[in-house]
């Protein structure tokens, strides 16, 4: 049994862990393909990125893809050009998480999946079968 008492919310390091679980059981086609992909956890999107997105609250945005996807060209960097990113929000998906039936893992992964999934292009059943195969 979980002595929930003791347990404290998980860090951004924690976070940072749980994202490279996630990351580990993405297939390895998927992965090798996400070759440059840099992937940051922070506690909240920035004010730039919540008013470019159009963000009520700092709560609306779980994660974000920040760069040239594979469909957009963005398969060899440009001088100058930062590396495609990943940003996962740890207390956005905390709140979520929080509020829904999935464990905090599968929020995770859900939540990477779908991120790299706009570098690919992807479709949400593509993005779907993924995750699938991660669990």
């Amino acid at each position: 049994m979980i002595d929930w008492a003791s347990l404290h919310a998980p860090s951004l390091a924690d976070f940072e862990a749980l994202a490279e679980a996630a990351y580990a059981r993405l297939p390895e086609e998927f992965r090798a393909l996400c070759h440059g992909v840099v992937i940051r956890v922070e506690d909240f999107p920035d004010d730039e990125t919540m008013a470019e997105m159009g963000c009520e609250t700092p709560f609306d945005l779980l994660g974000l893809f920040r760069g040239i996807g594979l469909a957009q060209g963005g398969a060899t960097m440009q001088t100058g050009q930062f590396p495609n990113m990943v940003w996962l929000y740890r207390r956005p998906i905390l709140d979520y998480w929080a509020e829904h039936e999935e464990s905090l893992g599968a929020l995770v992964t859900h939540v990477l999946v779908h991120e790299i999934g706009h570098h690919f292009g992807l479709s949400d059943e593509d993005m779907e079968a993924i995750e699938a195969l991660a669990s």
